[in-house]
Formats: C-alpha cells, sequence, structure tokens
C-alpha cells in the first residue's frame, strides 16, 4: 500500500497558488483513475484507489502547509505503513517552471510542509518536486509561493499535471525514470520525425571540355 500526499493549504483562496501544487497532483490523479470521492480523514481530505493490485490512499492535509506532518503522521500511523511507503508531492523553487524531479531522503531545504513531516515521520520517504521557479531573493520566496500561478503558466501546469497522471502507476510500481519521461512526453513532445528532406547538394558542374585543336587549326576556324 501507498500513501501519496500533495502539500498546499486548504480553501478558495489558496487553490491556484503555487504553494498548491501538490494539491493539483492529487486532485488530477483522483479525477483521472477514478478514485473514490474525497472525505475528511486524518486531518485532511483522503480518497482511496488502486493501480493492478497496490492500494493507493490520497491525502490533502487540512492543516495548513507548516503543520502537514500532523496529517501525514496520523494516516501513516493508522494505515501502518513505513516512511518508505509514503511519497510527498510538494512545490519546489531551486526547480525551473516544468521541471519535475523525485527524491528519497535528505533534508527539507526550508520548506515547511517538508520541515513539519520531518519533524513527525522524519526524513526517509519519497518525494515529487514539483518546479515553480525561484523569485530571485530569498526575501520574496513567501509572497511568490503564495500567489497564484499566472495565466501564462497554465499550459505547461496542466501538461505537467496530465503527464503526472500519465506515470503515476509507473511511481507506484518503483520504476520512477518511466514516470519522469511520461511528464516529459507531455511538458516537451518530441517533435515529428516527418520532416522535409534537404535538397541533396547539387552536382559539381562539369569542368569546360579541353580544346585540342591545333594553333593552324585554331587560326582556320576564325577565318571560316
Amino acid at each position: 500500500m501507498k500513501l501519496l500526499v500533495g502539500l498546499g493549504n486548504p480553501g478558495a483562496k489558496y487553490a491556484q497558488n503555487r504553494h498548491n501544487i501538490g494539491f493539483m497532483a492529487m486532485d488530477r490523479i483522483a479525477a483521472d483513475h477514478g478514485f473514490s470521492a474525497w472525505r475528511a480523514k486524518f486531518q485532511g481530505q483522503t480518497c482511496e484507489g488502486r493501480f493492478g493490485s497496490e492500494k493507493v490512499t490520497l491525502l490533502k492535509p487540512e492543516t495548513f502547509m507548516n503543520l502537514s506532518g500532523q496529517a501525514v503522521g496520523e494516516a501513516m500511523r493508522y494505515l501502518k505503513l513505513a516512511p518508505d511507503h509514503v511519497i510527498v508531492f510538494h512545490d519546489e523553487i531551486d526547480l525551473a517552471p516544468g521541471k519535475v524531479r523525485l527524491k528519497t531522503g535528505g533534508g527539507h531545504a526550508g520548506h515547511n510542509g517538508l520541515r513539519s513531516i520531518h519533524g513527525h515521520i522524519g526524513p526517509d520517504y519519497d518525494r515529487v518536486r514539483m518546479g515553480v521557479g525561484h523569485p530571485g531573493h530569498k526575501d520574496a520566496v513567501p509572497g511568490y509561493v503564495l500567489r497564484d500561478f499566472p495565466k501564462a503558466d497554465a499550459e505547461w501546469l496542466d501538461d505537467e499535471l496530465r503527464g503526472i497522471s500519465d506515470g503515476i502507476a509507473d511511481l507506484i510500481a518503483g520504476d520512477g525514470a518511466k514516470f519522469l519521461n511520461a511528464i516529459a512526453l507531455r511538458v516537451a513532445p518530441p517533435r515529428s520525425s516527418k520532416s522535409v528532406p534537404k535538397p541533396a547538394p547539387s552536382a559539381t558542374p562539369e569542368e569546360p571540355t579541353q580544346d585540342t585543336r591545333s594553333a593552324m587549326q585554331k587560326l582556320m576556324d576564325r577565318f571560316r
């Protein structure tokens, strides 16, 4: 069994914030793969589904970002899971928008949601780091992540979420490379191979025919 956790803040005010990209991923997975209806549990919203024989629970903590670990810890204990059965989806300012990376263990890099989870279950869980870009200065980070995605980001964001949904079964099965490839195919699809072939370089012009006439013949030809 796997517990997938999307980080964010509850309420319509925050729904389209960069900080809520984890919630957005959970909503896309649940909608695309026929999960049960969302219901209140574990200090958050949860739903259940399956990928093959693997049962999966999705969780959106409603404790607000800074206390996310309370909900994750409660769910993990109730479901009797070890940290390595937990996958957390979160915004990542150190990655460019549209970039997604996987990580297991390590520090929280100042992310308050991860900091809280570390405090409740330790660092040994898996993470899906979803790039949202950096505002350029650390003092601007809180305001940046608590602002909505601009309209200009709508296309890549939708592609990324669809890619995550496309590849989620592979991630659950332990194939991270295949999961990331599914996202890449949505965000940066391969160019068509049906390109018009370049014309072959033209043949080298024939060299002028060498004049083999004798001097007398040339002179006679001039006066014909």
